[in-house]
């Protein structure tokens, strides 16, 4: 493949993704700003407290989507059109069972998990609900995450992220019908985000009516070695989200001490940010992996560095500008989600972006390796040396 035609690709997966990544993170972030005008600060602080949870749903959902789709696309490079189904009935068979799994934590154990991630009377009764409900919808999130992995490597990456695009804007439409003319706190909150990737998957679905699928559900034996391979090629995505989760539960405790609820609060406003700017990273690595995968079925070694290349200099130039962007405009930034304008808030978040976003280009090269390891299977690292 020329390289012209390999940096045109490129850069077609790579904004199609980032544009759509960003959208589902927004999920998130749209929750953040409505909560903390119409709950304020203890809304802040509950939303904070139980998110790492979701977390560890997405997480979930991209580990069977990205090792799932890496395989699958690995498959239809080598002509292998039965194991390719095959992947991705193995995939959504096993992604399944994890997401029931999410359920019935959600229905037993939800009070449990409260009391665990440290909520105290205040927020209580906020986290606790908030936590339930995403874990009830944990099938929704993460057939989404699957689905928009294996559409995407199915060669409609524009249907992928209008899908995301589509959820996320839903969701804060919904988010702002809840929480403000209806009047529903919280629960209108992680409702309205329980439903968007339900919507999300009405528009993958054209995928299947308009007959583009190259993927179908077929009757399998389960198999013990693909599932393996799956989960160890979506690995990287998972422990990535997961990292998240566990960085966000232990500064939320050391933070309780230290500041109690308005520092998880201002801890939360960087929090969900650097989601939005993961997702970025993220969008990066997952508009790769299709093209890297294929021509990783082709042999084509020589170009999957040159896409390697392309993905680390964007990384770079985006980190530069989203430092300068928090750098200069902290203050602005933060007064969004501070609508009590609390000062003690206000000067912890601010300092708190300064600070974090210093190191946000090394969690973007981690992301963007670990994809590439993915994405060619047992990649050498001798072939990263050598560039």
């Amino acid at each position: 493949m020329k390289a012209e035609t390999l940096l045109k690709e490129f850069f077609r997966y790579v904004i199609l993704n980032i544009c759509g990544m960003i959208g589902l993170s927004c999920y998130i972030l749209a929750d953040t700003f409505f909560i903390s005008n119409g709950l304020g600060a203890n809304g802040l602080t509950a939303l904070n407290l139980a998110i790492p949870i979701y977390s560890f749903i997405h997480g979930s959902g991209l580990m069977f989507g990205m090792g799932g789709a890496t395989k699958y696309s690995i498959y239809r490079g080598q002509k292998e059109c039965k194991n390719a189904d095959k992947c991705f009935s193995n995939t959504m068979s096993i992604m399944f069972i994890m997401a029931v799994i999410f359920m019935l934590t959600g229905i037993f154990f939800s009070e449990k998990l409260t009391i665990l991630l440290g909520a105290d009377k205040g927020v209580f009764s906020m986290t606790k609900t908030y936590l339930q409900v995403i874990l009830l919808f944990a099938p929704a999130f993460m057939a989404n995450d699957t689905l928009t992995c294996f559409v995407r490597n199915d060669g409609n990456p524009k249907l992928s992220m209008i899908g995301m695009l589509t959820g996320s804007f839903s969701n804060i439409i919904l988010d702002y019908i809840f929480i403000f003319p209806l009047n529903m706190g919280i629960f209108g909150a992680v409702l309205a985000t329980g439903l968007a990737p339900v919507i999300s998957l009405f528009i993958l679905s054209n995928h299947w009516f308009t007959k583009q699928n190259q993927f179908h559900l077929v009757r399998i034996t389960p198999s013990f070695r693909l599932a393996g391979t799956i989960i160890s090629l979506g690995a990287p995505s998972f422990i990535t989200e997961m990292s998240s989760g566990i960085v966000m539960i232990v500064f939320n405790t050391i933070i309780l001490h230290l500041h109690r609820n308005i520092g998880v609060a201002a801890y939360g406003v960087v929090a969900k940010l650097s989601l939005v700017v993961i997702s970025i990273y993220t969008g990066i690595a997952q508009g790769t992996q299709p093209i890297l995968s294929r021509i990783y079925g082709y042999g084509e070694s020589e170009n999957q560095k040159k896409i390697l290349r392309y993905a680390l200099k964007t990384m770079l130039v985006i980190s530069c500008g989203i430092y300068l962007i928090f750098l200069f405009s902290a203050n602005s930034i933060v007064s969004v989600f501070n609508s009590e304008q609390n000062i003690q808030l206000q000067q912890i978040a601010e300092t708190g972006l300064k600070l974090y976003f210093t190191a946000i280009p090394l969690i973007g090269f981690n992301i963007i390796i670990s994809s590439y390891f993915t994405s060619t299977e047992k990649a050498l690292p001798a072939q990263i040396i050598s560039l």
